[in-house]
């Protein structure tokens, strides 16, 4: 079966808002970073369904500012585009410079640093180059003259795009307004894309938010700037209505990006969860692939109450490759720290500000300074992450670690924002070491304060192994 069949999510764990595109018989993926550093991770893939990851187009503390953001803000859904030549990527970071664009000749980078666009007022910027050698820029932005009708109204918008200049030019033109049908007060149309096929542009976008009632739509036009006609079976991806019982459910399931393999076919990568009770999910929101079908001139992912499948037929044949790892599936990882420079998986918080860390390739060590700074803040604290992929898994690592007092600790920690982690770690403790099990307890950055909920003594050894095992809604700390 595996022969023939790839198995969803492609990029498991923390790896929203996917954008791709095909050069020649390649295809380069993106997705969010958020508050992370690096930031926008590339991929590169031949059959659609083994993905390397090759590097980050925001790499230099020169290109982006993450101090003060929360994890949640910073980079907003980037776009990756390619055009005679370039690789374009679009994003916006939020709170501070908003839309930009970055170029490079090489998809892995490095990419310049951004051209702000100001004249942008919105996020989910994306390009799309016309036959006819023009470019345009879409968005989305506030309701016609910042008067919503209701919550979630807003719009989706264009300008024409210099390319050579980076920067948008001429006037902006509503494409939509609210949403498929502003009677039913859709909310939050955003994350737009345009591609051409048989004369007609056609414009997808997401719409419903992004938790259960996310949802992709279309609509299409014989006009780059209109009037665009909505398929009248929209949304042509969503799991909103499907029974909340069903077994092993993909829910939230949007902001598609659609591609076209050389054999002709389509298929749609987009952001889904893998929950578990009553829709909660612990790996974030995952990238997913599937395929495209054309019916009456439209293009369908899923009809009615089709579920997204955890297994689909291989779109291409698989390409041999020398990966490291893989990103789909069950796998096993381990980082032994013996190569020059840290494994793109592995995330800070925001910039670096100061060399914290370093490695040693004869001892195989990663050594990591205590710091003050916390995750609790909005700075870069002594913090390397690595995603959850799994529902069930585990992770461990031998710690060597003499602290001298009872603010020195390190260990593992279990993060999904400021206000919500546990984290477990060697420290003193009436001048003894001891292991103790946190959990975080602050309701506002301004309180970092932790809850201990268990410690327990052990012998004074440099060496300790420490592990976290995830059972779903449970987590286990040895």
């Amino acid at each position: 079966m595996q022969k023939n069949f790839f198995f969803n999510p492609i990029l498991a764990g923390f790896y929203p808002d996917p954008s791709i595109c095909k050069v020649e018989e390649n295809y380069y993926l993106v997705t969010s970073t958020f508050a992370y550093f690096p930031a926008i991770p590339i991929f590169h893939s031949k059959d659609l369904v083994n993905w390397e990851l090759i590097g980050h187009a925001l790499n230099r503390n020169e290109q982006i500012d993450l101090i003060n953001s929360g994890v949640s803000r910073g980079i907003f859904a980037p776009t990756i585009r390619y055009n005679n030549g370039l690789f374009y990527i679009t994003s916006t970071l939020i709170d501070k410079g908003g839309n930009f664009v970055i170029i490079s000749e090489r998809p892995e980078g490095p990419y310049s640093n951004p051209s702000w666009l100001p004249e942008v007022d919105g996020i989910d910027p994306s390009l799309f180059f016309d036959d006819n050698n023009k470019a345009y820029l879409l968005y989305n932005s506030v309701a016609p003259e910042n008067k919503p009708l209701y919550e979630g109204h807003r719009t989706i918008r264009i300008r024409e795009f210099d390319v050579e200049k980076l920067q948008v030019k001429g006037e902006e033109v509503i494409l939509v307004n609210g949403g498929i049908d502003i009677k039913k007060k859709p909310v939050w149309i955003e994350a737009p894309h345009i591609f051409k096929k048989d004369d007609f542009y056609y414009l997808i976008a997401a719409e419903g938010g992004t938790r259960e009632d996310h949802s992709e739509v279309v609509l299409r036009s014989k006009n780059i700037f209109g009037p665009y006609i909505p398929y009248e079976k929209n949304p042509i991806l969503t799991q909103r209505n499907l029974d909340q019982n069903r077994q092993h459910p993909i829910t939230c399931t949007g902001h598609a990006d659609f591609v076209q393999t050389q054999k002709g076919e389509w298929y749609a990568v987009f952001l889904g969860c893998r929950p578990y009770l009553d829709d909660y999910y612990n790996t974030g929101r995952e990238t997913f692939l599937a395929p495209v079908r054309w019916i009456d001139g439209w293009p369908v992912i899923t009809k009615e109450n089709e579920t997204v499948n955890y297994v689909y037929p291989k779109p291409l044949p698989e390409i041999k490759n020398n990966f490291k790892r893989k990103y789909n599936g069950n796998f096993k990882l381990k980082d032994n720290f013996n190569s020059e420079k840290l494994s793109y998986d592995w995330l800070f918080l925001r910039n670096i500000k100061e060399n914290w860390y370093s490695l040693n390739i004869k001892k195989g060590h990663l050594a990591i300074k205590v710091r003050p700074e916390t995750c609790s803040e909005l700075d870069n604290p002594s913090f390397l992450g690595f995603r959850q992929q799994h529902l069930n898994c585990k992770a461990s690592v031998l710690l060597e670690f003499l602290p001298q007092s009872e603010n020195e600790k390190a260990g593992l920690l279990i993060f999904y924002d400021e206000n919500h982690f546990y984290l477990i770690c060697k420290t003193k403790r009436n001048s003894k070491d001891v292991v103790e099990l946190y959990k975080s307890n602050s309701t506002s950055i301004a309180d970092n304060s932790m809850e201990l909920i268990a410690t327990n003594p052990i012998k004074e050894n440099k060496r300790i192994f420490l592990r976290i095992e995830a059972k779903k809604e449970f987590y286990n700390f040895f």
